[in-house]
């Protein structure tokens, strides 16, 4: 009994001396990290990139570009875009806002406003002006995207000290990543001028760095001949040069190497040209460069986001297609302008003190002369045909006139006034349409915007319809094209669908805080903000729906 009780005595003291050992330990400092803090995030969108860019043109590309990110840092194979429309502007707001037009309200590049019966610009903002330009049509902000991005949220979680920069050839691909917060955003303006500008949304005057930059004859030093980096005859993962499926210059009978864009710059919109060269790539690379330096990006241990988006890419796959030796060109030569940012940063940031992710806005169909070509189904929609079909069956139908007022980004507008003073139902008119439309050529599917009101679709083609879907927005009708089949000359690539082609783009992530792998998993677009923001231990974006890659982070 007595060994008994010396045993309860001697445990019930070393259970006192444990506990008080844990609290001891509680009240030391904690040196855990439970965030990574990059010095600087660079954010960088590769306008119009299909995911096979990277595996086609592989084995050409050098070390210290692409294939640093995908040896040294993460490649998600199997990332795809989960809405449509697949274009620039709600593209690039996706990715920063972690959601999808249904809720960051970017529905399109352009589209119908039908409270003020006008066709809205994505960036597009009446109440400020251009800055660096003269021109009254640079009149650009990111007041129609409702939602934060991830780089308003850091904005936010340092109070106003962590930087945030977006930069582009194109205003919606500056504008729209860097958020509502930014310091700025700068795109190129081209035709008579060859500047970067920005517009009295972010200041009412140009830093020095960027007067510097513009005064520099940088713009000018790229109006020169644009032939291919390599023998020509190397480029074997692109078809012939001389064919039937490439648009091309002004000025120029033929689409074929070399372009002298000095020669052609009269007959192109001036310094426009060199938005539809790689040397538009350079360019920004040159103004990103300069960026860091100007604003000190990356100098201290509050962390600042550089969004960059390369759209050039996107200019010349519009012009000669995805098979052209023109994009394989141009994707040897973005990977040169890569490796030389990614330089740059080791230099001016420091090597392991950056983190980057690469993505793309959407990708692009091959051109579909091309594929008819290949006897793969494609073909042309007919607008003009398809809408005098359609007032033809409205008229006889509903003995009524002008009861659709629009029809843009494959959604129709009826006119809810024409109908209302004719006593017709809307449901009566989608019922209608629904039943009609499915029957017309080259139109695959057709859906009443009641059908996304009131159902919760997980898969397929109406999942992506319905995340592209916005309530105040979008129009009474969505229409879905048979595969391959658009809207756009016989010539050049376009995109916007919800097929592979366009929602397959690459998604790496590289730097500080990031695993050194790569998965097969399927990973969404909306996913990049929220895995930036947990890296960085910020809040999500105020409307992210998209989930956390945990696999990705270190």
């Amino acid at each position: 009994m007595r060994f008994l009780l010396a045993l309860l005595v001697v445990l019930s003291f070393t259970s006192c001396k444990a506990q008080d050992k844990v609290l001891i330990d509680d009240n030391k400092p904690n040196n855990i990290s439970i965030n990574t803090q990059p010095k600087l995030v660079v954010g960088i969108v590769v306008d119009q990139m299909r995911y096979d860019y990277i595996t086609r043109f592989y084995a050409k590309y050098g070390e210290g570009g692409f294939k640093r990110l995908i040896n040294d840092g993460f490649n998600c194979k199997n990332n795809h875009y989960n809405y449509v429309p697949t274009y620039t502007g709600p593209g690039h707001a996706s990715v920063y806002t972690g959601t999808t037009p249904k809720y960051h309200g970017i529905i399109a590049n352009n589209w119908y406003n039908k409270f003020t019966k006008e066709t809205v610009y994505c960036a597009g903002d009446k109440s400020v002006t251009a800055v660096g330009s003269d021109t009254n049509r640079e009149r650009m902000s990111p007041h129609r995207m409702k939602t934060t991005t991830f780089a308003d949220e850091n904005r936010l979680f340092t109070q106003m000290k962590g930087k945030t920069i977006g930069i582009s050839i194109k205003d919606r691909g500056a504008i729209l990543p860097a958020g509502h917060s930014a310091n700025a955003a700068y795109w190129f303006r081209g035709k008579t001028e060859g500047n970067f500008i920005t517009s009295t949304y972010y200041m009412s005057n140009l830093p020095k760095w960027v007067k510097d930059f513009n005064t520099s004859n940088t713009a000018e030093s790229y109006i020169k001949v644009w032939n291919t980096l390599y023998d020509i005859s190397t480029y074997t993962e692109s078809g012939t040069d001389l064919n039937a499926f490439e648009a091309g210059f002004k000025g120029k009978e033929t689409a074929v190497f070399p372009y002298d864009l000095a020669a052609l710059k009269d007959n192109n919109a001036g310094f426009d040209i060199i938005k539809a060269t790689p040397y538009g790539n350079s360019i920004v690379t040159d103004f990103a460069i300069a960026a860091i330096d100007g604003e000190q990006l990356g100098q201290d241990f509050i962390t600042d986001v550089l969004a960059v988006s390369f759209s050039s890419t996107d200019y010349i796959g519009h012009n000669f297609g995805v098979n052209s030796k023109e994009i394989q060109d141009t994707y040897l030569r973005l990977d040169k302008d890569l490796e030389r940012l990614f330089k740059a940063l080791d230099t001016k940031v420091g090597a392991g003190e950056y983190t980057v992710f690469l993505t793309s806005d959407h990708g692009a169909v091959e051109v579909p002369a091309y594929l008819k070509s290949n006897k793969i189904p494609s073909g042309y929609f007919d607008r003009k045909g398809f809408r005098k079909k359609l007032d033809s069956f409205m008229f006889k139908t509903f003995k009524a006139s002008n009861l659709i007022e629009n029809i843009s980004n494959s959604q129709i507008f009826l006119n809810k006034e024409n109908l209302a003073s004719s006593n017709i139902k809307i449901e009566e008119v989608q019922k209608a349409l629904v039943k009609e439309l499915i029957n017309y050529k080259d139109i695959d599917k057709v859906y009443a915007s009641s059908t996304f009101q009131e159902a919760d679709f997980t898969k397929g083609v109406e999942m992506l319809l319905q995340n592209g879907y916005n309530q105040k927005r979008s129009g009474d009708i969505i229409l879905v094209n048979d595969p391959a089949v658009i809207s756009y000359p016989k010539t050049g690539s376009t995109h916007g669908s919800s097929l592979n082609y366009d929602t397959h783009v690459p998604l790496l992530f590289y730097g500080k805080g990031v695993k050194k792998g790569s998965t097969y998993l399927r990973t969404e677009i909306t996913d990049i903000a929220p895995t930036i923001s947990a890296l960085l231990g910020i809040s999500f974006p105020n409307g992210a729906t998209g989930g956390v890659l945990d696999f990705v982070i270190d």
